[in-house]
């Protein structure tokens, strides 16, 4: 018997654009469905995450305060340009500004705000506001001034107050970077004993170096210690390794005092063995910052690295060994190209989480030991210079996103390959 082919009607061009409608509004159903699951995490993250900190950052440009209290000298100096002669008009509008700010008592955060950059600033304002108002039948503002202090008669004063006549300054940013302005206003670099933004930043990032280096050191053979074990053994050092993500920092920066000092549990057993004749010093230098980071940043290397390893399968060792590959050989060209994913993720976790560190080096290291994030704490709540604090960060999370971005590019886009 024949068998007849059954033949499906073919679809209309109206019936083929009807679904090709229907299936478009459904994808867009979708993705606005799924848009609206996560806008209540984009919108916590913006509004207690990202706007504080552009609100800090936003500080390291701010400069409201000399414009604010000395409003009309600000206007008058907008025109002026340094080197040109001193007119009458800045000094009665400073005689003006002055005997205002000393009424409304708003004072205080323009002596604070130009000390900051001109030491030595506040001396001459404070003893200027106690002769304000100066009297109404004054024959030369110009004189007054310069007979109060002989500092008014110095251009490089009123460059101070040109520089500030505006509400942005990039005063903040600049020494961040060991950079200044002239008294020409002139951007500069700042001499030898101003300079130590840079070197901290230096010692920042060879102290987060030298750390993500000995952790990775440590950690990578103890991944694969964990990774190849049975899973019941394995289990149970994973959960010592995991012990000290439920003792506080603190406690345990406290703890390393303790055992390093000259008299600790560790100088102890070294005179008692006879390793050393006298206690080592290891606290309070930068071997006990080294010592303490690394015990604490070591479960940030091993967890990308162990979850890597985990997933690889042993059979490729044990397939290029019986080709006649020697063991190390098979380790180095098989095995370990596998685990370069969870090594670049665990160096750049410990290396980014290393140069944020601040209490550690705080307790454990000496003046010479202290990162950058000690100098934003110190100008946060120390000097309360909220300026120069945020430009200290902005630059730490300025290297934060390149090296995230460099992090993404190489090994994100697969272009880290070993032979």
């Amino acid at each position: 018997m024949s068998q007849m082919a059954i033949t499906k009607p073919a679809m209309s061009a109206s019936e083929a654009a009807a679904l090709q409608t229907k299936f478009a509004t459904s994808t867009k159903r979708n993705k606005v469905k799924a848009f609206g699951l996560v806008v209540p995490l984009v919108l916590f993250l913006l509004l207690l995450f990202v706007a504080p900190i552009l609100s800090f950052l936003n500080k390291s440009i701010e400069n409201p305060e000399v414009v604010s209290v000395l409003p009309i000298t600000s206007e008058q100096l907008r025109d002026w340009e340094v080197g040109q002669p001193l007119q009458e008009r800045f000094y009665q509008a400073l005689a003006q500004d002055l005997a205002t700010a000393k009424q409304a008592r708003t004072s205080g955060d323009l002596m604070r705000r130009l000390n900051f950059e001109e030491p030595g600033a506040r001396s001459l304002l404070s003893k200027t506001l106690r002769k304000m108002p100066l009297p109404e039948t004054v024959g030369s503002y110009r004189s007054e001034f310069e007979h109060i202090d002989g500092r008014w008669a110095d251009p490089a004063t009123w460059a101070l107050f040109k520089r500030n006549s505006n509400e942005l300054t990039a005063f903040y940013l600049l020494t961040a970077l060991d950079m200044k302005y002239n008294d020409q206003n002139e951007i500069v670099s700042a001499g030898a004993s101003e300079s130590i933004f840079l070197d901290i930043y230096l010692r920042t990032f060879k102290m987060a170096l030298v750390v993500t280096l000995c952790t990775l050191i440590l950690a990578y053979p103890l991944s694969y210690l964990l990774a190849t074990l049975p899973a019941k053994t394995g289990n149970l050092l994973m959960i010592l390794v995991l012990l000290p993500f439920w003792t506080s920092l603190l406690v345990r920066t406290a703890a390393w005092i303790v055992l390093l000092q000259n008299g600790g549990i560790i100088n102890g057993f070294l005179v008692w063995a006879g390793f050393v004749d006298q206690p080592i010093q290891l606290v309070f230098n930068r071997i006990g910052v080294y010592i303490s980071m690394v015990h604490i940043m070591l479960p940030f290397m091993i967890l990308p690295i162990y979850s890597v390893m985990k997933g690889i399968s042993p059979t490729y060792i044990r397939a290029a060994i019986s080709l006649g590959c020697h063991p190390i050989a098979s380790f180095w060209k098989v095995y370990f190209p596998q685990t370069v994913a969870g090594v670049s993720a665990g160096c750049l976790l410990v290396f980014i989480t290393s140069i944020g560190y601040y209490i550690t080096p705080a307790l454990l290291g000496g003046p010479k030991d202290q990162m950058i994030s000690y100098f934003i704490a110190f100008y946060t709540n120390g000097s309360i210079n909220w300026g120069l604090a945020a430009a200290l960060g902005m630059f730490l999370l300025l290297a934060t996103l390149i090296l995230y971005a460099v992090y993404n590019r190489l090994v994100g886009s697969g272009k880290v390959r070993l032979a």
